[in-house]
C-alpha cells in the first residue's frame, strides 16, 4: 500500500472525474498525498496512472455504504500514520424533474448519495481530523443551496442540508481545532450535467459554465489562504444570489417562477 511519508493528506470522494479529479491533481502538484475514491473504477485507474502510485491511494467506494466508508478511511489512516489534513466530501449525483414525476427510487438515490454519503464521510473521518492540527472538513454544496430550485427540488434540498450541516459544524468542531467549510458551485462543466448543458449555458453571468479546476482552486485556498471563510461561491456572483434570497425570499420565488426551468409550464395554467 502507498505511504504518505509525512506529506499532508487529502481524502476525496467523487475523485474519478470533474471537480474531485481536478482537486486530486492540484493537491498532488502541491506535494500532498491523495486518497481518491469513487464508484468509477476506470476513472480511478487513469487518475492513479496520472498521479503515480506512490502519490495516491485509490479505491472503489460507494459513499452510501457506511461500513465500507469506515474501512476506506481506516486504510487511508494506516497510510498516513493516523492523520488527515483535509476531508473533501465531494461525491454527488444529479437527477432532476418535477417532484411529482420523479420516482421514489430516484428521490432516495439523490438523498442517499448527496446527504447521507456526506454524513457517512464526516462521521467516519472525524477521528483522523481530530488527530491532525489545522485539519479541514470541506464539502461540496451547490448554488441550488441558495434557494430551493424548481426542477431539481430534491437535489436542491440535499445541498441546503449540506450547507446547514457545514455551518453548524464550523462552530462545533472548533472544540477540536477542526475547521469546516463548503463550496457552492454554479454551473460547473462536469459529467453530472446533462449532455449539451454547458454548451447551451450563457457566456456571462453567474450561471456561465465554469471549468472544474476553479472549484479545486477554492478547496486549495480554503486550506491555505483564507482559513476563516465559510462558504466558497464559484463563481463569486453566486454569493449575490445567496444574499438576495435571504433578504427577499418571496421576490426570489417570483423571479424564479418567471425565468426558471418551469416558467413555460406555469404560463399554461
Amino acid at each position: 500500500m502507498s505511504d504518505a511519508k509525512g506529506r499532508k493528506s487529502i481524502f476525496i470522494t467523487g475523485a474519478a472525474s470533474g471537480m474531485g479529479r481536478e482537486t486530486a491533481k492540484l493537491f498532488a502538484e502541491g506535494g500532498w498525498f491523495i486518497g481518491a475514491y469513487d464508484v468509477n473504477e476506470e476513472g480511478l485507474a487513469s487518475l492513479q496512472k496520472e498521479l503515480g502510485s506512490a502519490n495516491c491511494l485509490t479505491r472503489k467506494l460507494d459513499v452510501t455504504d457506511k461500513a465500507d466508508f469506515d474501512a476506506a478511511l481506516a486504510e487511508f489512516g494506516k497510510a498516513t500514520g493516523g492523520t488527515l489534513d483535509l476531508m473533501f466530501n465531494n461525491a454527488g449525483i444529479g437527477r432532476g424533474g418535477l417532484f411529482d414525476q420523479m420516482s421514489y427510487e430516484d428521490i432516495m438515490a439523490v438523498v442517499n448519495v448527496n446527504f447521507i454519503g456526506v454524513l457517512n464521510g464526516i462521521h467516519g473521518a472525524l477521528p483522523l481530523l481530530k488527530a491532525t492540527p489545522n485539519s479541514l472538513c470541506f464539502t461540496t454544496s451547490s448554488s441550488s443551496a441558495t434557494y430551493g430550485m424548481p426542477g431539481i427540488a430534491v437535489y436542491s434540498a440535499t445541498k441546503h442540508a449540506v450547507k446547514g450541516l457545514t455551518e453548524a459544524l464550523s462552530i462545533e468542531l472548533r472544540l477540536y481545532g477542526v475547521r469546516a467549510a463548503d463550496t457552492l458551485p454554479g454551473l460547473i462543466d462536469t459529467p453530472i450535467l446533462p449532455e449539451g448543458t454547458a454548451a447551451a449555458a450563457p457566456k456571462e453571468g453567474m450561471f456561465r459554465a465554469i471549468p472544474p479546476i476553479e472549484v479545486a482552486k477554492a478547496v486549495w485556498a480554503s486550506y491555505h489562504d483564507e482559513p476563516e471563510r465559510l462558504h466558497w461561491f464559484v463563481p463569486k456572483e453566486i454569493g449575490d444570489l445567496d444574499k438576495a434570497s435571504a433578504l427577499d425570499p418571496e421576490g426570489t420565488r417570483d423571479e424564479l417562477a418567471k425565468t426558471g426551468p418551469i416558467a413555460a409550464l406555469l404560463k399554461q395554467i
